[in-house]
């Protein structure tokens, strides 16, 4: 279960998890995804804002903002699986 004291790493929105902090003890740092583009604090506030947005990537490619940053063997589904519980 989430608590202000958590540090969140992976994208509310697509899943990537780089290691880099997007949420520290409740607050946004304001990070911008280099897969889905969304920015930390900016839109992802609400479970439903969060799924409007993923549903906005996915439905438009689920294209990566910076594909050279792209894994060769990227798992569209295995990504999405790193978005906590209580953002799906």
């Amino acid at each position: 279960m989430w608590t202000e004291n958590t540090v969140e790493t992976a994208c509310r929105i697509c899943g990537l998890d780089d290691g880099e902090a997007l949420y520290e003890h409740g607050f946004p740092r304001y990070v911008i995804c280099e897969c889905c583009y969304n920015e930390s604090g900016i839109g992802d506030d609400t479970v439903t804002q969060v799924r409007q947005l993923r549903g906005y990537w996915v439905g438009h490619g689920a294209q990566w903002h910076k594909p050279q940053l792209k894994p060769a063997d990227w798992d569209l589904l295995g990504q999405l699986a790193n978005i906590p519980p209580e953002w799906r």
